[in-house]
């Protein structure tokens, strides 16, 4: 602090407590939702005996593979995680060719009821899945759809597919009308215009949304859980039989979890690229 003619003036905060400000949070910010996975680990790769041990350690003082071979004995483990790598890759597959022309007809044709759509998607998405069970249930049941993954694939494109066409309309309105303009005034047609110019603009923001659609269509639970059979039970399902009425069995299950986590990590390892292009395309519009 120091003094000029009387008056009294405070020297400017430096750029760097401000920088180790933010670096805090952020590191707090890591903790806080890595910790949870840190311990579905270390629960997954300690005795069973060390999981349920009422002064627990940080750090695991004996790994195993017990665990794992305990989840595998479990019913099936290969089934369930099977049935739900096709529902979610076909509700991806799905939801993203129907949600990009949704959403390319809402973002760039003009036509009677446009706003009604927009705030009916945004609706839809307010309602509690827990609030559809039973009316998804009657009308699956009056279909034949009843404990079948079709059945299972139309219910979880119910609450996708909305999601999925807001996310989608967000990355085409921030795409300039004029690059598709100058490739038809070039001898593109619209269609043409499209797949050259706008859809590679497009790919990282589909990527980004099918990776959130795969994510939501794998961690579901409750649909699958009252839709389908011990028969065609899908891997979240599967999970919840370590819990049965003699009490649960906390590292197996935790094994369990951290092999059905093994899909969504590769597949975020596979498009991790594109993902972080996507998460930042129209960050800024030009």
């Amino acid at each position: 602090m120091s003094t000029t003619t009387g008056r009294v003036t405070r020297r400017p905060q430096g750029p760097g407590k401000s920088r180790l400000g933010w670096n805090l949070l952020g590191l707090l910010v890591f903790v806080t939702a890595g910790f949870p996975v840190y311990w579905m680990l270390n629960t997954a790769f300690k005795p069973a005996r060390d999981a349920i041990d009422p002064d627990p350690h940080f750090f695991p003082r004996t790994f195993t593979l017990e665990n794992f071979e305990r989840a595998l004995q479990v019913s099936d483990f290969w089934g369930p995680v099977g049935r739900s790598l096709v529902v979610s890759l076909v509700v991806v597959l799905i939801g993203i060719v129907v949600g990009m022309l949704a959403a390319l007809a809402i973002s760039r044709f003009a036509f009677r009821g446009r706003k009604v759509v927009i705030v009916g998607i945004l609706a839809v998405q307010m309602v509690p899945l827990v609030a559809m069970i039973i009316p998804v249930f009657l009308l699956l049941n009056d279909l034949g759809q009843y404990d079948k993954l079709t059945g299972l694939v139309i219910t979880y494109l119910t609450f996708i597919l909305p999601f999925t066409v807001w996310t989608l309309r967000g990355f085409i309105v921030n795409i300039p009308r004029e690059l598709e303009e100058a490739a038809m005034v070039d001898g593109c047609t619209r269609t043409g215009a499209f797949v050259r110019v706008v859809f590679p603009l497009l790919a990282p923001g589909m990527v980004a949304t099918s990776v959130y659609g795969f994510i939501q269509a794998w961690n579901e639970y409750l649909y699958a859980l009252m839709l389908m059979s011990q028969q065609n039970q899908t891997a979240t399902v599967w999970l919840g039989n370590f819990t049965t009425k003699h009490g649960t069995e906390y590292a197996p299950m935790m094994a369990g979890a951290t092999m059905m986590a093994v899909p969504i990590v590769v597949l975020f390892l596979l498009v991790q690229r594109k993902m972080a292009a996507g998460l930042t395309a129209g960050a800024v519009k030009g």
